[in-house]
């Protein structure tokens, strides 16, 4: 939208790094079954080309690693063309939420979660 965008008519790279926080933490809330996830630490966001008005993105995440109480993303977003379907890469990062107890301290991720993860690397 017009009010994300920049004097260079790029988006906002701030606008994006809040999109990407808020869809990975939706990603680790559901992988982790917990809605009790706060972001620790964003990696270095790599900005490849820029977004546009009109532009429509993608976000895709992996998990990289599933710690204790954390768990670290791999996240890319697209530029994704309605008309061909072609992606092309615009921003990567690496992200890590922590799972928190009600008093905002670090809780252990269950263990269901971790042997689903741990299973789910074994078939890779």
């Amino acid at each position: 939208m017009d009010k994300d965008i920049g004097i260079h008519g790029n988006m906002f790279g701030g606008i994006l790094m809040a999109w990407i926080d808020e869809a990975a933490a939706a990603f680790a809330t559901e992988y982790c079954c917990t809605p009790n996830m706060v972001t620790l630490k964003v990696g270095e966001l790599h900005f490849i080309r820029p977004i546009k008005t009109g532009n429509h993105i993608r976000l895709y995440g992996e998990v990289s690693r599933l710690g204790n109480t954390s768990i670290e993303l791999q996240i890319e977003v697209r530029k994704y063309n309605l008309y061909s379907g072609e992606e092309k890469a615009v921003c990567v990062t690496s992200i890590t939420f922590v799972r928190i107890d009600d008093d905002g301290n670090p809780t252990p991720i269950g263990d269901s979660i971790k042997r689903r993860h741990e299973d789910m690397v074994a078939v890779v």
